[in-house]
């Protein structure tokens, strides 16, 4: 009973073992190996190639629309994506409703795709 429990909860303590002792190792490396330069340009918060002095004090000031389409851009593929990979991984019946489901589902992402193409979204001039 013990050794069947061990069998089955130590790959999972291992797992969670290691996704702790990586960073931590990682960021210790970097602590040691890293270049120690405490200039203030480079501590300095960069954000989106807005410039520092522009973002001093100034809660108002306008952003390019472009940062926000490229921000929903993401949204929109990167959680549909989300959503086919646990479909695809579970795809086990063979039925021509799962097919056309995916089919479908893929119809709308190609379609806002090329919506956002039309739309002369990807264009950056």
């Amino acid at each position: 009973m013990e050794n069947e429990l061990f069998r089955s909860v130590f790959p999972l303590v291992l797992t969670i073992g290691l996704a702790m002792l990586i960073p931590v190792i990682m960021m210790g490396l970097s602590r040691l190996l890293g270049p120690r330069s405490r200039d203030p340009v480079k501590l300095s918060p960069y954000e989106c190639g807005i410039q520092n002095q522009i973002q001093k004090g100034d809660a108002r000031h306008r952003f390019n629309v472009k940062f926000y389409l490229v921000a929903m851009f993401f949204l929109v593929f990167d959680v549909e994506i989300l959503f086919m990979y646990p479909w695809a991984a579970s795809f086990t019946d063979n039925s021509v409703y799962s097919l056309v489901a995916m089919i479908s589902f893929a119809a709308v992402l190609f379609f806002g795709w090329l919506y956002l193409v039309k739309r002369g979204a990807f264009d950056w001039d």
